[in-house]
């Protein structure tokens, strides 16, 4: 019963995305395919930047797009669900436990967040051109770098949805997306960053590092295994501190569940 249960919360979250593509499709694909045409077509064009600026570029945007969709498919949906709609309450009376209705959450943003990042490679290819290029050498890892970036973003928006509150949750969203952005290896690579060898070793507590660098074609330097090692760490912390076991959901509803609260 538990885990029929639970394909049913996550078929009812996968209609609710398929009845709703047109608005999914905007809300995770319109930015990145903005940055990739701005700086990976029109500069270029001006002279603005290095034709092989969107080689850098596009793994960055990938893996931005796969942590932010996971992220925010989470952290958004729980801040309405612990508002007026009060539909978390729903979820926590099904036959769950508290902890597998957070992991069922987890599971459907890194489903859409997979999904945007694997839309970005076509969209790219006929954004870039030419200018288009992706590392396949080890493609098994490669994937499973994009799924640890996937609950990444999951854990983290499980994270701010379930201690933040609803009126802070814009806020929380700029204070932790922001450093993440900017120190992800989206607009340069790690390699070349040994110049600047503090700002080298701050990026590392970057999730977007790992994900970003191990697809770039050109710059990679560390290697694949070690990305995944520390990505599938990082991952780990998070979801150790996301609170996906039972306290903050249920703290914030008032309900018992299963004789647990």
């Amino acid at each position: 019963m538990v885990w029929t249960a639970f394909v049913h919360l996550l078929w009812r979250d996968l209609w609710v995305t398929v009845r709703d593509w047109k608005a999914f499709l905007a809300q995770t694909l319109l930015q990145p395919v903005f940055f990739l045409f701005i700086f990976g077509s029109v500069l270029p064009r001006l002279g603005q930047t290095t034709g092989t600026y969107s080689v850098l570029l596009l793994p960055g945007i990938i893996a931005l797009t796969t942590l932010l969709t996971g992220m925010q498919s989470v952290a958004l949906p729980l801040t309405i669900e612990f508002g007026y709609t009060k539909e978390i309450e729903d979820r926590l009376l099904s036959p769950l436990p508290v902890w597998m209705v957070g992991i069922q959450k987890m599971v459907f943003a890194a489903m859409r967040g997979l999904l945007t990042g694997a839309l970005i490679i076509p969209l790219g290819r006929l954004i870039l051109g030419s200018g288009f290029a992706i590392s396949t050498e080890h493609p098994i890892l490669l994937v499973l770098v994009a799924i640890l970036a996937a609950f990444e973003g999951a854990a983290v928006g499980l994270t701010m949805g379930t201690i933040i509150q609803p009126n802070q949750i814009g806020l929380m969203f700029s204070l932790i997306l922001t450093p993440i952005l900017f120190t992800g290896c989206v607009y340069y690579p790690w390699a070349l960053l040994d110049r600047l060898r503090w700002f080298q070793v701050v990026t590392l507590f970057s999730p977007l590092t790992y994900t970003s660098d191990a697809r770039n074609p050109r710059t990679c330097r560390l290697s694949l295994s070690s990305r995944a090692r520390s990505h599938s760490s990082s991952c780990l912390a998070s979801w150790a501190s996301a609170g996906f076991l039972k306290e903050p959901l249920t703290d914030r509803t008032g309900i018992v569940v299963h004789g647990i609260r």
